[in-house]
């Protein structure tokens, strides 16, 4: 009867562990960001300032990266492809959100293995109405917001029919009507900013 009951407390032990293990590592980051308090909604279609960051009349795809998110880590190898697809018709940025550790500039391009600029502007975030990472913006040639949302609805950006942000380019460079993209395109998942909490 002790030996039941000591396997049953081990078993229980074990599978609380896994849940916990699966909340802190998987479930968690599938729940959509929480909007946060004070937040100023920025619609498709508005014109971004971006004085900081426009070089020349090429879309402007911003992704915005935190190194502590689980979720901007897991997707560094499908960003690099789009840069490296995309790079010579779109003017791609990288704009770190993290004010607990300080990046450099080359650390973050050696993650991408891209040489392109990279920002620790904040207010960046604000003027796209991004609150949380990763996030893709996609700016057109005349500075109008034509994109701002997700990846992918996987966190290692696997499924090719929910390439959500490539699907934004392609659209915008063939000069397309802009996909209808669902609620998992447009809702903020991932890591609450300004720190990696969810």
């Amino acid at each position: 009867m002790l030996k039941k009951l000591l396997v049953g407390l081990w078993m229980l032990l074990l599978c609380g562990a896994i849940a916990v293990l699966f909340w802190q590592n998987e479930y968690k980051y599938s729940l959509p960001t929480p909007i946060p308090n004070g937040y100023h909604a920025i619609a498709m279609g508005s014109k971004i300032d971006l004085k900081c960051c426009t070089t020349d009349s090429r879309p402007v795809f911003i992704h915005f990266f935190n190194p502590d998110c689980p979720c901007s880590r897991f997707n560094i190898p499908h960003v690099s492809g789009l840069i490296k697809k995309y790079g010579d018709r779109i003017n791609f940025k990288i704009v770190v959100l993290n004010k607990e550790k300080n990046f450099t500039i080359e650390e973050i391009q050696n993650k991408f293995n891209a040489k392109i600029p990279v920002y620790f502007d904040q207010a960046i975030a604000k003027n796209c109405g991004v609150f949380s990472t990763p996030q893709a913006v996609l700016i057109d040639g005349s500075q109008n917001l034509y994109y701002r949302g997700n990846y992918n609805k996987t966190r290692y950006c696997t499924n090719a029919d929910s390439n959500y942000a490539q699907m934004a380019i392609d659209s915008l460079l063939k000069q397309t009507k802009t996909p209808a993209f669902d609620a998992l395109a447009l809702r903020a998942y991932g890591c609450s900013l300004p720190k990696c909490t969810k």
